[in-house]
């Protein structure tokens, strides 16, 4: 009986999303509305939270979540808690008190955007990350 030859697949992940960490002592909504008023965007709070499911599909976090869809530029906003009741959304930034995602970002400079942010009275800082940098960034999800 001949040898049977074993195949593996492997793919690189790709991310779809810019990801920008924002540090502010502000409550989301207060954050939201410094957000809207320098970009000019309309972020508003999603009905349901951002939901982190295990492998067997329970719930094991829930972090409040904003949303804009940009017509004019084709992209989405997505503006994320990151800790809540003690979870946190990306585990290897702590630190980081919200996460401002911008999907099929193509019409945006985003060192500009990360500029304009830290105009903004009640951040006390903005840091762009790689998402494929942070291994919990291939479990983020957005549409």
């Amino acid at each position: 009986m001949a040898k049977q030859k074993k195949y593996t697949l492997a793919f690189e992940q790709t991310f779809d999303f810019d990801m920008i960490g924002i540090c502010s002592h502000h409550s989301d909504y207060r954050l939201a509305w410094g957000i809207n008023e320098c970009l000019a965007i309309q972020l508003s709070r999603c009905e349901e939270n951002y939901i982190i499911t295990n492998r067997k599909g329970e719930t094991v976090s829930s972090h409040s979540m904003y949303e804009f869809t940009d017509e004019e530029n084709r992209l989405d906003y997505f503006l994320v808690k990151n800790k809540m009741h003690g979870n946190y959304l990306i585990p290897e930034k702590p630190s980081i008190d919200y996460f401002l995602f911008l999907c099929d970002n193509y019409a945006i400079n985003i060192e500009q955007l990360v500029k304009q942010l830290k105009t903004i009275k009640s951040v006390l800082g903005v840091y762009l990350f790689e998402p494929e940098e942070i291994d919990s960034a291939e479990n983020l999800v957005f549409r």
